[in-house]
């Protein structure tokens, strides 16, 4: 259960601030409703509480979750499927969406290695930027650092 203040992350949208919980009548039922704000967009959500789990709400990860993500970010010897692009771009969205950080450090990592050997497209380079920007606004309150720094460390595992 969040409370005003928390910070959590919602799939595919990012982290944000629940704002309020707040009591609606929707379809002829009163339920309550975490009203979050997402740091990235300033966009306002409501979830409803009761269902918060089955559509990946979660807590901000720890720091020892976070030190995963970049043991994930730093593994070089991954296989990439040879397939279509939109085929890829499928199967990396549907991780972004499912809210996991390691997921989206695994989406980032292949883009990364992918586009050593071949240019990405269009919608593969703006999955980077999205992928990337999920994990730095979330790995920055797990280490409470400047997001800055996260970006710095990211982008030093990718230019070596």
């Amino acid at each position: 259960m969040f409370k005003k203040g928390d910070m959590a992350v919602y799939p595919a949208h990012g982290v944000g601030e629940i704002q309020a919980v707040e009591m609606k009548k929707m379809a002829g039922l009163e339920q309550s409703f975490y009203v979050m704000k997402i740091m990235d967009t300033a966009m306002v959500v409501m979830i409803p509480c009761g269902s918060s789990e089955k559509v990946g709400l979660r807590a901000i990860v720890s720091s020892a979750e976070a030190d995963k993500v970049f043991d994930i970010l730093k593994m070089e010897d991954v296989e990439i499927v040879q397939q279509p692009w939109n085929q890829r771009y499928r199967e990396y969205m549907e991780k972004i969406k499912s809210g996991s950080i390691f997921e989206i450090a695994g989406v980032l990592r292949d883009l990364f290695l992918l586009q050593h050997s071949k240019e990405l497209s269009f919608g593969e380079r703006k999955m980077v930027d999205t992928a990337k920007s999920l994990l730095v606004t979330e790995i920055s309150l797990a280490y409470q650092v400047k997001e800055e720094q996260i970006t710095e460390q990211i982008d030093n595992i990718f230019v070596a």
